[in-house]
């Protein structure tokens, strides 16, 4: 391969050259790395369409060189209805230095395994460290990477799998726990499953809160991952307000994420968000400070995840020759 070249890798490439752990350990690199200034904050820009939409996250980081990584993101949440993934798009990746054109790589498996990285990151400093019973809400995909993420920090024993069809949460159920030597039980009834759970993970494409206050014991932690765009929602904002608030990007956070509804309700402001996860990784605030506290993590999806995933990638890639990519010259 010329040293100019340009990887095209698919999604089964990608598959093969990122796994959850190393991506846990890069993603929590990327947090601390943004909380201590070392990084310029990362951007995004939204479009809105018919049954979906479009964003674009970018960010550059400095690791074995710079890299700038840019993801165009489509989210389509009716697609599961035609056997269309419900999010699909491009990751590009430049050197940060010249502007040359690295690779182009497809953003499914980078999108699901950085995202639950950081879902594992936040319950690294935010759950009780005897956290033992977690509920999974939304059994696709995210919700399968996001438990195996959890249980690379936390010792778990039991996980209760919610969605609102029940055929796939007893899928979940009965392959997982099998596959990662678990017991995983389907339920219906979120508010039982939801009070029994020292973490709560929501991953769905909700329009409307389905996770309500009430049903949060103390010292519970609720990663809400689903709200990345302003139409969606998991959580009821009275949740947010009577809990301590960590987002990945507060800006970001009070545009598309949970804190967004929670502002428009007008039961939080500002500056009831307690932190950014990147401050506490580095160790600037302190992430939990009783075993009682509630504490809800607003993950919208912060682009130096991408970064931090997709040079893992592509550093494989340049020193895996056997795997079937292509690789081509778009100065010629």
């Amino acid at each position: 391969m010329k040293s100019e070249d340009t990887l095209l890798l698919t999604r089964r490439n990608v598959a093969e050259l990122l796994g959850i752990e190393e991506c846990v350990v890069a993603v929590e690199s990327a947090f601390r790395s943004y909380g201590e200034g070392k990084t310029q904050p990362p951007g995004i820009l939204g479009v809105h369409a018919a049954d979906g939409g479009f964003h674009i996250k970018a960010g550059i980081m400095n690791l074995e060189r710079s890299y700038f990584v840019a993801k165009a993101n489509a989210n389509f949440p009716n697609n599961r209805k035609t056997g269309l993934p419900t999010i699909q798009g491009v990751i590009v990746v430049c050197d940060a230095v010249n502007g040359r054109l690295l690779a182009l790589m497809d953003s499914i498996e980078i999108t699901i395994i950085r995202t639950g990285a950081a879902t594992a990151v936040a319950a690294k400093y935010l759950a009780r460290e005897n956290a033992k019973t977690a509920l999974i809400c939304g059994c696709g995909s995210q919700g399968r990477i996001s438990l195996e993420a959890i249980m690379k920090v936390r010792k778990l024993e039991k996980i209760f799998a919610y969605d609102i069809d029940t055929d796939q949460a007893q899928g979940f159920a009965e392959t997982l726990s099998s596959e990662f030597g678990i017991e995983i039980i389907p339920v219906d009834d979120l508010a039982k499953a939801a009070r029994a759970s020292d973490i709560v993970v929501t991953c769905t494409t909700a329009r409307e809160p389905f996770l309500l206050r009430e049903y949060i014991a103390p010292g519970t932690f609720v990663a809400a991952v689903g709200a990345d765009s302003e139409e969606k929602q998991e959580l009821e904002p009275a949740l947010l307000s009577t809990s301590k608030i960590i987002a990945d990007i507060l800006k970001q956070s009070a545009t598309i994420g949970e804190l967004h509804h929670a502002l428009k309700d007008g039961c939080v402001s500002h500056s009831d968000v307690h932190a950014e996860l990147g401050e506490i990784v580095a160790g600037k605030k302190i992430g939990r400070a009783s075993n009682d506290e509630i504490i809800v993590f607003d993950s919208t999806g912060m682009a130096l995840q991408d970064v931090a995933a997709a040079a893992i990638v592509y550093e494989r890639a340049r020193k895996v020759p056997r795997l079937k990519f292509s690789n081509i010259n778009f100065n010629d």
